[in-house]
C-alpha cells in the first residue's frame, strides 16, 4: 500500500482531540493521510525516523500539531524539505499562546507554516495541505473548489 500524501503527526494522544479536525477536513476532500504520535521530547528517534524518511516514502505535506513547548513542527521541518504546517494545540497553562509562539518563531532558513491555535487551526491545516496537493492534482482542485462553493452557499444574507 502506498504512503498517503499527508503526514498528520502530533506530540501526544491527547492532541488528537484537536488534530482530528485536520483529519476531518482531509476526509471531506478525499485526501489520504497517516496519523501518528511522534513526540519531539519523548520519542526523538521516532521523530527523526519519521521526518527524515517522509519524502522518500511519498509524503508530500506534513501537518504537525503540538502543545506547550511545541517543538515538533520545527524539529520535523529541520529534517525535511517538505512543507510543514504547524498547529498550536491549546495548553492548560497558557491556553495555547506558548504553543503558538514556539511554532511561529522559527529561525530564518527553517520555515513552518503556522496556523491558528486549536481546532480552527487544525481544520485550516487540513485545507491548506489539500490546497498544496491540488497544485498538481486537478481532481482534488475541483473538490476543493466545490467545498468552497458549498461553504459560501451555506451562508445566507438575511440574519433573521
Amino acid at each position: 500500500m502506498a504512503t498517503p500524501p499527508v503526514g498528520l503527526i502530533m506530540g501526544s494522544k491527547s492532541d488528537w482531540e484537536t488534530m482530528k479536525a485536520a483529519a476531518e477536513a482531509l476526509d471531506a476532500l478525499g485526501v489520504a493521510y497517516e496519523a501518528k504520535i511522534v513526540s519531539a521530547h519523548r520519542t526523538p528517534q521516532r521523530l527523526y525516523d519519521y521526518a527524515s524518511s517522509a519524502k522518500a516514502r511519498g509524503v508530500k505535506v506534513i501537518i504537525a500539531g503540538a502543545g506547550g513547548a511545541a517543538h515538533l513542527p520545527g524539529m520535523a521541518a529541520s529534517m525535511t524539505t517538505l512543507p510543514v504546517l504547524g498547529v498550536p494545540v491549546k495548553s492548560r497553562e497558557l491556553k495555547g499562546l506558548d504553543s503558538l509562539l514556539s511554532i511561529v518563531q522559527m529561525p530564518k532558513g527553517v520555515p513552518v507554516g503556522t496556523l491558528a491555535i486549536g481546532e480552527a487551526g487544525a481544520a485550516n491545516a487540513g485545507l491548506m495541505a489539500a490546497s498544496i496537493l491540488a497544485l498538481s492534482d486537478e481532481a482534488l482542485a475541483a473538490r476543493l473548489e466545490a467545498h468552497r462553493a458549498a461553504q459560501t452557499a451555506a451562508i445566507g444574507e438575511d440574519p433573521r
